[in-house]
């Protein structure tokens, strides 16, 4: 699919990987929407790249087809969705005070990161299902994941749980929604040089930059956003799960 004048979707659009991939697909020719949190710097960042912001918490399920209508005004249908809205929360199965994983970590990440997830997903896949074609396709989702899924450290467990789910939920929503012509993704990301990870000092940046086998760095999140512009060109990807992490693989503890 060509992303020179498709309008696209993109949740947690207002920072890290997610507004990476906003400015590319922008950059590209593409009618943005940027879903997030409200805030003055996600509006900020829409004008900044020609888009349109929406205030959205994915969590509220009532609130993302009024989120959709209004990207939907504002640019026509999108034939795209990044789905990159998500969190990570520290905590073990059992805490260094002998108590259990709190609940709310617990279903906090699972309610953003998963069934936040899952509901745009279907929901995006159900108003694009009456589309007319772009050639042999409609459009394609693309979910955003982490390699947590497949080696998750301590102290991860509500997180990994919650990626693992995105990751198995790939293949079988690339079959319900072949016969609509919609392809899914999912991208698995190692370390990037995101919000939270701007939040270390130099040392502990650079000391997990030293983790990855080769680059010998953390990823940059235009390389990741520049996967995503691959993924919507190639219609022969769909229903897999891509890493990109430098051949990097997360140790028993962070």
């Amino acid at each position: 699919m060509d992303i020179s004048n498709i309008a696209a979707v993109v949740t947690g659009g207002a920072s890290g990987l997610g507004r990476a991939t906003a400015a590319l697909l922008s950059a590209a020719g593409a009618r943005v929407a940027v879903l997030d949190l409200p805030s003055n710097e996600g509006e900020r960042f829409a004008k900044s790249i020609g888009g349109v912001f929406v205030s959205l918490d994915v969590t509220e399920t009532d609130a993302i087809d009024p989120a959709l209508t209004t990207a939907e005004q504002a640019h026509g249908v999108a034939r795209v969705l990044a789905n990159s809205a998500g969190i990570s929360l520290v905590a073990k199965s059992v805490g260094d005070d002998g108590l259990p994983c709190p609940s709310a970590v617990i279903s906090r990440q699972i309610a953003i990161n998963l069934t936040g997830m899952i509901e745009m997903l279907t929901r995006f896949a159900a108003r694009l299902a009456t589309a007319e074609p772009l050639g042999e396709e409609r459009g394609v989702i693309i979910n955003i994941a982490s390699i947590a899924a497949f080696d998750g450290p301590a102290g991860q467990i509500a997180y990994a749980a919650s990626k693992g789910g995105v990751v198995s939920l790939t293949l079988p929503a690339a079959r319900d929604l072949a016969p609509h012509r919609i392809r899914v993704m999912t991208i698995a990301p190692g370390m990037y040089e995101t919000d939270m990870v701007a939040k270390l000092d130099d040392e502990g940046r650079a000391k997990l930059g030293a983790q990855v086998p080769f680059p010998n760095r953390l990823g940059r999140p235009e390389e990741f956003a520049d996967l995503v512009g691959c993924i919507i060109r190639n219609p022969m990807l769909n229903g897999s799960v891509i890493r990109i992490d430098g051949a990097h693989r997360l140790p028993a503890g962070l």
